[in-house]
């Protein structure tokens, strides 16, 4: 396995031990990582769940009110080129 997937099965199998269902895809450029968050997650396991996100290359949330919330968490499989570095208003 890549060392991509090796990374995104670290931060799947992290997510999964904080109790978050995760569900891993594998894309031509990255692998995704998705979460379901329950709406009694401590403030503890927040701080958990973050620093173990923080490794990703992006990661975020998305919230609604019909499908609750599931944070993301993206691990390219390259590094990208000069200037094709991903800033904070690039979406997924």
């Amino acid at each position: 396995m890549p060392a991509s997937g090796v990374s995104a099965a670290a931060i799947a199998a992290r997510l999964s031990a904080a109790g978050l269902p995760t569900r891993l895809e594998e894309h031509d450029r990255h692998t995704s990582i998705e979460a379901e968050v329950p709406e009694e997650l401590s403030a503890d396991s927040w701080r958990e769940v973050l620093e173990v996100v923080a490794e990703a290359d992006r990661f975020g949330l998305f919230a609604t009110s019909l499908n609750g919330r599931t944070l993301w968490a993206v691990v390219r499989k390259t590094a990208p080129a000069t200037g094709d570095v991903g800033g904070p208003s690039h979406q997924r």
